[in-house]
């Protein structure tokens, strides 16, 4: 919530406590000791700005029905001074008040002082989160998982940063294990059947079987010729390898940065073996009694630490497994680089991971708890009602880049955020290009459009904003103009509770209830009117309509359009 907002609520408990104090002087309340209580925003105005359930909630410690505990707290309560015109007992025992005039002129004060900062607050006093997110196998393409998962990883860490959070971004680069032995040998055929022909050498089912693969093999062959058939299969494969994996990890860079997204860091797994964190931390496992060598590998003992079976951390053949080097990875996060927090983005397919990754940190020495993983799940896409697998270009299935050059940017990171990570989500293509008030972005980008072309047209009158006194300001007395007002105030802690949820779609839906809530103040109340106080009062809001839309939209990294 914001600064305002949160000091109102404090002021409102002081001056229940303050007034049950006086009730128990007098003696129409008996002098016990009382519990904490709940302030809320009730869902239907009719029952006040802000409701408090004092009553109910002591009515056990002081024996008495709530209702009556209610008619006493209120006939000593004292108004004076604060921002409530009156208060009423409603239902059981509910204390139920309404804001004066007064309280949404200083709302709107509030927000024009902010400006730019305005649903910025310092709630995470800058500890350290590093959001790992995407961290697509650079050894094809990126999917529609990725694409989700890159514009919820991006809006989340946005929010984290406004909620005063000292935010990393981070791409961890699988270069290294089995994934990088099958692209080699992926590669490896792919080149060789260019100079041998597809019939002297077969591709393994379990190999890479893309068109990219052959891509890079007919871009190395370009280079090299048949140079590298003469030489040991090793050698071959190290080349091709050295050569396709940073084209691809620079291609994940160029579609991402086309996304919006700028990653602080590329961390990469081959760092966690050659610099010997990888080592590290095996040595911490085996001298904490966490693995046994079994087979000729080496096992942890995840049975002991709430897995459900063991895991091979090193592999018969000398090779560690992908789980080792996760361990090393959220190691290095937590202990090495010092995080607070550390958040994963996964695919839901990875759920099983989960508690054996969080064991795992727990028997490290390190508090499991500290890493949070969001499981994210499918990506539907439909067009015209109809399931849509298939890329048009291509043929094949659709990619992160297929996506960017059909859909617009800003439809793509808002409607991605418009559904919780936990839930299965279809994306109508259709609807995303759609420029009409039954899209979402497009209906909250209209309304900011809307507002700069009610100021154009009143400077093309000669009428330009100025500031308001509160006098002028407390003239919003309209109930679409209070509710608006209401709405505005509430975006701080909008963000902070999203923040606290991972939970980005918690201010697409803000956004798109302040546009209609702002089209519907339009319809009902005129800008441009006689009255030049209250137009200008008008004016003030809009003002703030247009700086807090931009505000989020920006924050999502969505363009904010003057005109559309």
């Amino acid at each position: 919530m914001s600064k305002l907002v949160s000091a109102v609520q404090s002021q409102l408990r002081k001056m229940i406590l303050e007034a049950t104090g006086r009730a128990m002087s007098e003696g129409t309340l008996p002098a016990l000791p009382t519990g904490g209580f709940n302030i809320e925003t009730p869902a239907d105005k009719a029952n006040g700005d802000l409701s408090a359930n004092a009553a109910m909630s002591w009515a056990r410690d002081l024996h008495l029905p709530p209702r009556k505990i209610a008619d006493a707290i209120a006939e000593n309560l004292s108004l004076k001074g604060s921002c409530f015109e009156r208060c009423q007992v409603a239902g059981p025992g509910f204390l139920n008040f309404f804001f004066s005039p007064a309280y949404y002129a200083d709302i709107i004060k509030d927000i024009i002082a902010q400006g730019d900062d305005y649903g910025r607050s310092d709630y995470g006093k800058g500890q350290k989160i590093n959001v790992e997110f995407v961290s697509a196998n650079p050894t094809g393409p990126m999917h529609m998982g990725n694409a989700r998962g890159g514009a919820l990883g991006d809006c989340l860490a946005a929010l984290l940063d406004y909620a005063g959070y000292d935010v990393c971004r981070e791409f961890y680069i699988n270069d290294a294990g089995n994934q990088i032995e099958k692209f080699g040998l992926s590669l490896d055929i792919r080149y060789r059947q260019i100079f041998e022909g597809e019939d002297a050498v077969e591709l393994p089912e379990d190999s890479y079987h893309g068109e990219d693969i052959k891509d890079r093999a007919r871009e190395f062959a370009d280079i090299y010729g048949d140079k590298y058939l003469s030489v040991s299969e090793e050698e071959r494969r190290k080349a091709l390898v050295d050569y396709a994996l940073p084209k691809n990890i620079d291609a994940m860079e160029t579609n991402l940065t086309k996304y919006r997204i700028k990653y602080d860091v590329w961390f990469k797994e081959s760092d966690l073996h050659n610099g010997g964190e990888l080592a590290e931390t095996l040595n911490i496992m085996k001298e904490k009694g966490l693995t046994y060598e079994k087979d000729g590998a080496l096992w942890y003992r995840a049975t002991e630490h709430g897995g459900e079976k063991d895991e091979v951390l090193v592999r018969a053949n000398g090779n560690p497994t992908y789980f080792a080097a996760d361990i090393a990875y959220h190691r290095n996060k937590l202990a090495v680089r010092g995080f607070d927090r550390a958040i994963d983005i996964w695919g839901a397919d990875h759920h099983g991971h989960v508690a054996r990754m969080k064991g795992a940190l727990d028997a490290i020495g390190l508090d499991g708890s500290k890493l949070d993983v969001i499981l994210m799940q499918l990506v539907r896409l439909t067009r015209d009602g109809e399931v849509v697998r298939m890329s048009k270009r291509s043929g094949k299935a659709i990619t992160l880049v297929d996506l960017l050059e059909e859909i617009p940017i800003d439809a793509v990171r808002f409607l991605f955020n418009m559904r919780e990570p936990a839930s299965q989500m279809e994306f109508n293509l259709s609807l995303a290009v759609e420029q009409s008030a039954q899209n979402p972005v497009y209906y909250c980008q209209y309304a900011h459009a809307r507002i700069c072309s009610i100021f154009k047209k009143l400077a093309e009158e000669g009428i330009q904003p100025r500031e308001c006194t509160d006098e002028e300001l407390m003239l919003l007395t309209a109930p679409e103009e209070q509710e608006l007002i209401r709405h505005l105030s509430m975006l701080t802690g909008e963000i902070i509770t999203a923040a606290k949820n991972y939970d980005p779609a918690k201010i697409t839906r803000y956004t798109i209830d302040l546009a209609t809530l702002f089209h519907k103040f339009y319809n009902a109340c005129r800008v441009k009117c006689d009255d030049e106080p209250l137009m200008q009062a008008r004016i003030c809001l809009c003002q703030c309509v247009r700086s807090t839309i931009k505000n989020v939209l920006s924050m999502y990294k969505i363009t904010v359009p003057e005109a559309m």
